[in-house]
């Protein structure tokens, strides 16, 4: 029985492994492609962003109090705003013990931040110009700091909660991650500060980070990832589900110290 517990174990890190990895790699491939095509002014590209970023432009500057509710959305939902997201969630998480957790939230925050500040002056690509603007950003413009921000934020955070959560609850966190990412991307646009095709870009550029970072921690301590997310849920439930889950044990595990109802404010090691 312990040996075909082991073998599971194995198979499911190795499956997530594989997965994490895929996600990393797969990103990289889109990444460099669209890169090649942004840098290679591919026309029919060019043409796409060209013509997104006028129509909306035009529209932006006829109604300005939609820009002003756009901008608005586009501040909340800025790079300083996500990150300050994930240093609350990493010092928490430090705070009740999952401290592998906490890295792995630290590192896509440190890494996402560091790969932005590496990529945007390596392309250095124009962002839309205006004669008449109605918003502005100075820094290059591939790819987008906020798409790249809220996407790596909004996968976390998602990540987080998966396990806290029913199905019910894991399709609603996707459906309001999803939307966040794609207004505050299509905001971008809208305001003319970015092209499609950067938002795109810092959509795969999050998606590298997440995957490479998660696969890092994965060979680095394999499984704690899975331990802290498991101290995570006994740490927060609620002391009453806890007491009664300890009066419901059978008698035969009160002594087992392994378990982790068997000290219910300490996490299992």
């Amino acid at each position: 029985m312990h040996l075909t517990n082991s073998s599971t174990s194995v198979t499911v890190r190795h499956r997530r492994l594989l997965r994490d990895a895929a996600l990393a790699l797969g990103c990289a491939a889109l990444f460099c492609l669209l890169a090649v095509l942004v840098t290679g002014h591919w026309h029919p590209l060019h043409e796409f962003d060209q013509d997104w970023v006028n129509e909306l432009h035009g529209y932006a500057r006829e109604h300005r109090i939609w820009t002003a509710a756009v901008q608005t959305l586009s501040d909340i939902g800025g790079p300083v705003t996500m990150r300050a997201l994930l240093v609350i969630a990493a010092a928490w998480l430090c705070l009740i013990g999952a401290r592998v957790l906490a890295c792995w939230v630290a590192a896509c925050t440190l890494i996402g931040w560091s790969a932005q500040s590496v990529l945007k002056p390596a392309f250095d690509r124009p962002r839309p110009t205006f004669t008449d603007p109605v918003s502005y950003a100075g820094d290059p413009s591939f790819p987008s700091g906020h798409a790249m921000a809220s996407a790596i934020t909004c996968a976390v955070l998602v990540g987080l909660l998966w396990y806290r959560v029913r199905r019910r609850g894991r399709i609603a966190a996707c459906a309001v991650a999803a939307a966040t990412v794609l207004t505050i991307g299509w905001t971008r646009v809208a305001l003319g500060v970015h092209w499609p095709s950067d938002v795109l870009a810092g959509w795969l550029a999050a998606g590298i980070v997440l995957g490479v970072v998660t696969t890092a921690i994965e060979l680095w301590r394999p499984g704690a990832l899975a331990r802290d997310v498991r101290r995570v849920n006994w740490r927060t439930r609620p002391r009453v589900q806890r007491v009664t889950a300890l009066s419901l044990r059978p008698s035969h595990l009160d002594d087992d110290p392994a378990d982790p109802a068997h000290r219910p404010d300490e996490p299992v090691r």
